[in-house]
């Protein structure tokens, strides 16, 4: 399979892509492969019979497809202008009249997609977040890498630069490394970012790149990540896939999957002493395992990613992530792709996952490779595709992930407090100071502001944060789920105190904060307890 050249257009064929001017043109699949067939036939006549055979086999279409595909293609093939590339032969079939030059495989017909692919960054906070964008498909995409990454790394395996190029095809794809990882500022190994930092970066990133909304791609523990952005942010979430992924990381009673805590830690120890070699290739890559290129990648990717503390601090920080309650609140179409044998991280995580969040669509692929970019890739990519290119406005949201913070101080100082939060929205309510974060991390600082305040004024004060479902009123009032929650846990909070839910606790891994196990709080009209935290000093 090689190259076809016409005008300023090319046919990739190993990679099954469109290039006007060695840049992805945006092509559903059926489209390509009718141009293929005519390109390849050029300047003879095709049967439409021959092409719906070639483009359907084994399937019955009318010939309205084809002349829809047909259609399509002209609408494409618009350079330069007044150009025409394909031929209406009444009665029999199609002609391709332009002169097209067959370059074989072996003949270096194109540059490297990498070698046109800058590097640039996007301020987060006071951090640089590297970044890559490429491609012009209709519907933006954030692929959102696991454990470390090397954005200008991935482009040097052949397997990973094939699949990074196949997204191209129909998207605009957005990479970028992760703070503390790749090419993007390195920070200390404990500011290392946490699940509501890396959102923002993403944020950030979409920002910089213009992106207004955009399907959002988690591969392993990138997944939860954008499970919670798309909770959070679902008016710039287009959709969510997520391969290979899970909702917790550490196995526990309500959790039989994943490694014991003894098992996490001794992974945490063989890291440590093995970081600088291939380290978890077995069960992340196990068709490659053997394969010394791909071994020498593999490692030097890793050490490239993250220095050995660095990735060290990092799982140990993924390893407290549980996005079990988030996942219920999703709103936007979701994709949940897992191999059956997936070694790394369970299939029955995957479609514990896929339950979770409301019309979920789970498919699963065969293979043992955890790696989406290993093994079998074109199964999964067809229904990346078909799943991105499907997607249309989702319209407004009714309801939110929202963080809410509740604050009961002394008389008079409630407005002040509501005034100080410097959050999405604020409110009163009789003695209380209600606010809502678009992250758990902010809230509790903020209410922690709002405490001491008050101590230093020697005010009576309580304060408690929880992550949930939020309606934003038209009033500028909030209520939902998460409200009422907060509420019932205000009332059950002593002076002086912080508590914190269940769902923040899991939210804030990595933060910095420490917490104390307190008495669960029994919701009214709800069946079992909520468990409770105390912030410590």
């Amino acid at each position: 399979m090689g190259h076809y050249f016409f005008g300023p257009y090319s046919l990739d064929e190993p990679q099954r892509m469109l290039l006007l001017g060695g840049s992805p043109v945006s092509l559903p699949l059926k489209a390509y492969e009718t141009l293929l067939a005519l390109v390849q036939s050029a300047g003879r006549v095709v049967l439409k019979q021959d092409l719906l055979d070639r483009v359907w086999p084994d399937s019955f279409v009318e010939e309205n497809s084809l002349s829809q595909n047909i259609s399509l293609l002209r609408r494409t093939l618009t350079e330069p202008p007044g150009a025409a590339y394909i031929e209406t032969v009444p009665k029999r079939g199609f002609r391709f009249v332009s002169e097209v030059v067959y370059v074989p495989p072996k003949a270096p017909a194109l540059a490297p997609l990498a070698e046109r692919i800058e590097t640039r960054y996007a301020r987060s906070g006071d951090v640089n977040i590297a970044y890559q964008v490429y491609g012009s498909g209709p519907v933006d995409l954030v692929f959102v890498m696991g454990w470390v990454s090397h954005l200008e790394y991935f482009w040097k395996e052949p397997h990973f630069a094939r699949f990074l190029t196949r997204l191209a095809r129909f998207s605009r794809v957005i990479l970028f490394d992760k703070r503390g990882t790749g090419l993007s500022d390195r920070v200390a190994n404990q500011a290392l970012p946490t699940l509501e930092q890396r959102m923002e970066d993403v944020h950030a990133v979409m920002d910089a790149t213009g992106s207004r909304r955009a399907v959002l791609f988690g591969v392993s523990e990138g997944g939860p990540m954008c499970a919670l952005f798309a909770a959070t942010y679902p008016e710039r979430t287009a959709g969510l896939i997520m391969v290979g992924t899970y909702a917790k990381r550490i196995r526990g009673d309500d959790y039989p999957w994943g490694p014991t805590s003894e098992e996490h830690r001794a992974w945490l120890l063989q890291m440590a002493d093995e970081w600088g070699g291939p380290v978890g290739i077995d069960v992340r890559a196990p068709s490659l395992a053997a394969d010394e290129p791909f071994r020498d990648w593999w490692a030097t990717y890793l050490r490239m990613g993250a220095s050995p503390a660095a990735a060290v601090a990092l799982t140990r920080m993924n390893s407290q992530i549980d996005v079990r309650h988030v996942l219920p609140l999703i709103r936007v179409p979701s994709l949940i792709l897992h191999r059956t044998g997936d070694r790394c991280l369970a299939v029955d995580e995957g479609r514990y996952v896929a339950r979770l969040i409301p019309e979920a669509r789970f498919v699963e692929l065969p293979g043992d490779d955890h790696l989406p970019f290993v093994g079998e890739q074109e199964e999964m990519l067809r229904e990346i595709e078909a799943f991105a290119t499907s997607l249309g406005d989702s319209g407004e949201f009714e309801t939110v992930l929202g963080t809410v913070v509740l604050v009961r101080t002394g008389e008079g100082f409630a407005p002040w407090a509501k005034d100080h939060f410097q959050s999405v929205t604020s409110w009163l309510s009789g003695p209380d100071a209600g606010a809502t974060f678009q992250g758990p991390a902010r809230a509790i600082r903020a209410a922690q502001r709002v405490l001491d305040a008050a101590r230093s004024l020697s005010l009576p004060a309580r304060a408690v944060v929880h992550t949930g479902e939020c309606l934003y009123r038209p009033d500028g009032a909030v209520s939902g789920g998460a409200v009422t929650v907060a509420a019932a846990l205000l009332e059950a909070t002593a002076e002086g105190d912080l508590q914190v839910t269940r769902t923040v606790h899991d939210l804030v891994a990595g933060a910095g904060f420490r917490f104390t196990s307190r008495t669960a709080l029994r919701l009214p009209g709800e069946s079992g307890e909520l468990p409770v935290f105390g912030l410590l000093p």
